[in-house]
């Protein structure tokens, strides 16, 4: 009798250890999804009290939401005109293109992306570090700034799933022809996928803008659970 209830109660232990297992995952993602809505929604603030005080401002004056705008354009411009020369390996991507932080942006937020077919809402930060990418998607430095335009390729990269939560585990569910939204502090950019391909992470030329597009590439390790390769989604500025 005393050995059956040893038994019992180890299977129940090996039952409620099951369990847990199973639903670390989504609730792990629940919480880091709950993590990243906080830091749209904080960005989403910025960008409301910022207009607001623009608004406040005389007919003279330039708001500051406007030059941050332009300073944006003049570095997509430059990236273009220089071909990009700065980008000769992956640790180019680290460092932020802005500091956004004099601009009212904290954690150097620049928007947000939003990818219906594989339940992304990520907010989206300056720099490709560390520290960044275990809290949503990052602009990878030495790219076009999320503003759009000719002449652009702003690439988002994010992890292929962490403890944390699911990111990009999901990108090669993403077929020709999905929408890709990227929300900054002036507008949404609607981008549909047009290529998947998978790369070297040192094939730097796969992330290279190409003259006269207006192009977002979402960057992720290939294959799951190995960061051996690159996975990388294109995408195409579309009429919203």
């Amino acid at each position: 009798m005393k050995g059956r209830k040893i038994i019992t109660g180890i299977a129940l232990l090996m039952l409620i250890v099951g369990i847990g297992l199973l639903a670390y995952p989504h609730m792990s993602q629940y919480f880091f999804q709950k993590q990243a809505e906080t830091a749209i929604h904080t960005f989403q603030n910025a960008v409301a009290q910022e207009q607001k005080q623009d608004a406040q401002n005389s007919a003279s004056e330039q708001g500051s939401l406007q030059e941050l705008y332009q300073k944006m354009q003049a570095y997509n411009e430059e990236l273009f005109i220089t071909g990009q020369a700065g980008l000769v390996d992956p640790f180019s991507y680290e460092q932020p293109s802005f500091d956004l932080s004099a601009f009212g942006f904290a954690e150097n937020i620049v928007g947000y992306i939003e990818i219906p077919r594989i339940d992304v809402c990520l907010p989206i930060y300056l720099g490709a570090s560390k520290e960044n990418m275990e809290k949503g998607a990052v602009h990878l430095s030495q790219t076009s700034l999320p503003i759009g335009g000719q002449n652009t390729n702003c690439v988002i990269a994010a992890h292929r799933g962490s403890l944390r939560g699911f990111m990009f585990r999901n990108i090669h569910k993403l077929a020709i022809g999905d929408d890709i939204f990227i929300t900054n502090f002036k507008e949404t950019l609607t981008y549909r996928v047009t290529q998947t391909k998978i790369i070297d992470p040192d094939d730097i030329g796969e992330v290279m803008i190409q003259s006269g597009e207006d192009m977002v590439t979402l960057s992720s390790c290939h294959p799951l659970g190995s960061n051996h390769q690159r996975y990388l989604v294109y995408a195409k500025r579309v009429d919203s």
